[in-house]
Parts: structure tokens; C-alpha cells; sequence
């Protein structure tokens, strides 16, 4: 069997939710481990595809809700309980409980962080962070079922998209090397409709780690990466998916065309697949394994 042919498959299988034997086994194993190794749990998502089955503990595990000591998982999510517990009771009182859920979770990380009474103008930064969380919330819902892990993995996930946004323009300035050297092109055009000067859209996109541009199935397997320890995928993934449009991304006159024909993807898969297999290939290449 040629090499391409087995990518193909090991993609394939992957797709399907049919992991290597070994790969099971070796997580099964760093699960198992009375004090589990969080480097190599980590070093788990951004080297294979998560099994779904196992993506709930891993994410709590790797995101600090679970502890390393498994001994102490009963007691400490008895205490993520109770947290939990005491912030729905305490917005229900003061009447901030609201329809959808992902808004009571809103009010309840907002009064834990002693910001729920104070209004806030649609262009502060308070504001920004409050539509990140809700975005958060809104895929993790569609995940997991447990709104106690939910509420805490958003909290915790939530953390990791504040380094995202403290290394944005670095990661933005990256995605204009990367795209001219591809496609200058097309970098020129993007360039000339202000999507890499535009604060409210890569910026955005790259925050949120594109909830709600790519449907909650697919995102999973870049939300993997971003737990593991990665910053440069969401790079990656914008790369791929403007690649792909590009015909009809220089027929664009402005930048909200721009955004609607990017938000707009229907299929988008096959594109991760392939936005992650650049990263990995980017990393192999230019960087020690630790870097991401």
C-alpha cells in the first residue's frame, strides 16, 4: 500500500470515528494513571484526533476542572458543584436568570467575576469579552451534557482564548506572511478590503476560535489543538478556508462580503483536515515540539 493511500485511509477512519489501537491504548493508559501526566495529555490532542468518547474527561483533565490526582475527582467536582450551585441560585434571586442557557451562564460567570451589575458600552472591552463566553458557551452546549463540566470547561476554555487574543496581532501578521507567499493575489485584495487592519474580524474569528463560522462537529477537532496547547491553528484554518473560496473571495467588493461568504461554509471538514495537516506539517518543519 502506497503512502498516500494509507493517509488516506488512517484520514478516512479518523473521519469516521475509527481510531488506531494504539492510540486508544495509549490514552486509555495516561487516563488510567493515578496521577495523570497533563504534558502528554496535552501532547495527546495536538498529535492525534480525540475520540469523542473520551474528549469530555480529556478536555476536564487538560483544561484544570478534573485534577491530575485522580483520587481527588470526587471531591473536587463536589466543589465544582457547589460553585455552580451557589452562582445559579445567587442570579435566580436577583432575577438574572434568562432564556437561552448560554445567558444564565453568561450572568453566573459575570457576577463570580464581579461584573454583573455594572452595565457596560457595546465597544468596551468588558462588552467583547462577554460575546467571546457566550460564543464559548454556545458550542460547548451542543458538546457536552453536563452543565456543571459545561459551565467550568467554558470558564477554563475561555482563559485560553485570553492568549489567543494577547498574541493576535502577532498571529495575524503570521497569517500575511503565510498568505502571501501562497497567493499574493489574493493577499493583496484581502489587504486592500482591510481584513488584516479590521479589528472586529480576524480579531474576532481568531478569539472566538471560529464558534459559530464552523459548525460544532467539525470545530471540536480545532478546539482539540487549542486545549493542547496550540495558538497558530486557528492561523491555519482561516488560511485554508480563504484558500478555498478564492475565486469568489476577489469578487468581493467589502469586507461584511468578505465575512458572510466566509461564514457561509457549509461543508467545512474537509478543510480542517487539511488546515491541520499544514499546521503539523508547520511545526515539524520550523519548530520544536514544545512551540505551538
Amino acid at each position: 500500500m502506497t503512502t498516500d493511500e494509507r493517509n488516506f485511509r488512517s484520514s478516512y477512519y479518523e473521519k469516521v470515528g475509527c481510531h488506531s489501537v494504539e492510540e486508544k491504548k495509549s490514552l486509555n493508559k495516561l487516563l488510567q494513571d493515578n496521577i495523570r501526566n497533563h504534558v502528554k495529555l496535552k501532547q495527546f490532542c495536538l498529535s492525534y484526533t480525540v475520540p469523542t468518547t473520551h474528549r469530555s474527561l480529556l478536555w476536564n483533565i487538560i483544561l484544570g476542572v478534573m485534577p491530575l490526582h485522580k483520587k481527588s475527582t470526587e471531591f473536587i467536582m463536589d466543589q465544582r458543584k457547589a460553585v455552580y450551585d451557589d452562582l445559579l441560585r445567587a442570579v435566580t434571586v436577583m432575577q438574572y436568570v434568562t432564556t437561552p442557557k448560554c445567558q444564565a451562564f453568561l450572568n453566573m460567570w459575570k457576577l463570580e467575576n464581579n461584573t454583573l451589575l455594572y452595565s457596560v458600552g457595546e465597544k468596551t472591552d468588558d462588552f467583547k469579552a462577554d460575546l467571546v463566553f457566550m460564543e464559548i458557551v454556545k458550542v460547548l452546549l451542543q458538546i457536552f451534557d453536563d452543565d456543571v463540566e459545561t459551565y467550568w470547561l467554558a470558564k477554563e476554555f475561555y482563559a485560553c482564548t485570553r492568549e489567543i487574543q494577547l498574541e493576535c496581532q502577532r498571529l495575524k501578521e503570521l497569517t500575511q506572511t503565510l498568505l502571501k507567499k501562497e497567493d499574493t493575489l489574493l493577499f493583496s485584495h484581502l489587504e486592500s478590503l482591510g481584513v488584516f487592519s479590521s479589528d472586529d474580524l480576524l480579531d474576532r474569528w481568531y478569539i472566538t476560535c471560529f464558534a459559530g463560522v464552523i459548525n460544532e462537529s467539525t470545530l471540536v477537532r480545532v478546539w482539540d489543538k487549542i486545549c493542547g496547547g496550540s495558538r497558530k491553528i486557528v492561523v491555519f484554518i482561516f488560511l485554508e478556508m480563504t484558500k478555498a473560496f478564492s475565486k469568489k473571495a476577489m469578487k468581493c467588493q467589502t469586507i461584511v462580503e468578505f465575512k458572510n461568504l466566509i461564514e457561509q461554509v457549509n461543508d467545512p471538514d474537509a478543510l480542517v483536515n487539511k488546515a491541520i495537516k499544514t499546521w503539523q506539517t508547520s511545526n515539524q518543519h520550523n519548530e520544536k515540539i514544545t512551540v505551538h
